[in-house]
């Protein structure tokens, strides 16, 4: 039997001299240094915060758009990364995809369910449908040619609950000590749906998912294909592992990169009404569905704008 008292003491745990996550001032800006400032002459634009996000008024989407509004539409989304609309009232399919149009043509997501029009995914939930989304992801980042972006209505809301979250992944990168952006710079990750999506599948299902829908890969710091800004692009349920390191350095660098999305002065939060509109930039920002409104029902349509391949 062992002498309690005889035995050695404990080491001391050791004493984080710095927190886990940065704290203070943050360096965030609304554009690439040295762009041009925007004029605006049929938009008008009420920022959410002054680098990011904003509601967007005096335009009726109800009606046609025409080339000069698509041009400030455009332009508003590069600046902003998330534009959003409210009292749009009887807006449809049709105007739903002629505003997408507006960046491009539809890219469906394998997984949605489906509406009777091409193109537009219908996100039913409800106590019987629970969401899945409550999760910070960039959409189809698991698809060679990831979504430019995507344009999100409001078919029905719930009472209360239901927010939406966006976090600005450029702010996220310009943010990171210079020795890990470093580290980062020339690094590779690969994307993959099979531990998300494919936790609803058999074998069998994934296998046939698994012939159109390889593994992928795209930098861990990509450069926005119209900007040309320099963006994390690293999700937590798509980014399997970074390569060209070791597994265990592949799970440190990612553990403290998908963190960035949760800090709060690269968010904006979005409550949605009837009637309200919600269009980002998928390769700027991420994004998080509050799971808080069961059993209420919360119905939205979607469509992601197809993509091109990031550098």
């Amino acid at each position: 039997m062992h002498d309690i008292a005889s035995a050695p003491a404990a080491a001391p745990k050791p004493v984080l001299d710095k927190p886990l996550m940065h704290y203070g001032r943050r360096e965030l800006e609304r554009l690439e240094p040295g762009a041009e400032q925007v004029t605006y002459e049929l938009l008008e634009i009420s920022p959410l915060t002054p680098h990011f996000g904003a509601v967007v008024g005096g335009v009726d989407l109800t009606r046609p758009i025409t080339g000069e509004l698509a041009e400030e539409l455009r332009q508003a989304l590069l600046e902003w990364k998330v534009i959003f609309f409210r009292g749009q009232c009887g807006f449809d399919s049709a105007q739903h995809m002629a505003l997408s149009a507006v960046w491009g043509p539809p890219e469906p997501n394998p997984f949605f369910g489906k509406t009777d029009t091409v193109g537009i995914s219908r996100l039913a939930k409800d106590a019987k449908a629970a969401g899945n989304k409550n999760i910070w992801h960039s959409d189809h980042s698991f698809m060679a040619n990831p979504s430019l972006g995507a344009v999100l209505r409001a078919v029905e809301v719930p009472a209360a609950g239901g927010d939406t979250m966006w976090a600005d992944m450029a702010a996220a990168y310009d943010n990171l000590p210079d020795d890990l952006k470093a580290r980062i710079e020339n690094l590779t990750a690969v994307h993959d749906w099979e531990a998300s999506w494919g936790a609803l599948m058999n074998d069998e299902q994934k296998a046939v998912f698994r012939t159109r829908w390889p593994q992928v890969e795209h930098p861990v710091v990509a450069r926005h294909p119209r900007t040309g800004r320099k963006t994390l692009y690293v999700n937590e349920p798509f980014t399997r592992f970074i390569k060209g390191v070791s597994d265990e350095e592949s799970r440190e660098l990612l553990d403290i990169l998908v963190l960035q999305a949760r800090i709060p002065e690269f968010q904006i939060r979005f409550h949605w009404e009837p009637d309200s509109i919600a269009i980002w930039d998928n390769i700027a920002v991420q994004h998080y569905a509050v799971n808080d409104y069961f059993p209420q029902r919360r119905v939205m349509e979607r469509i992601a704008i197809a993509g091109v391949p990031l550098s």
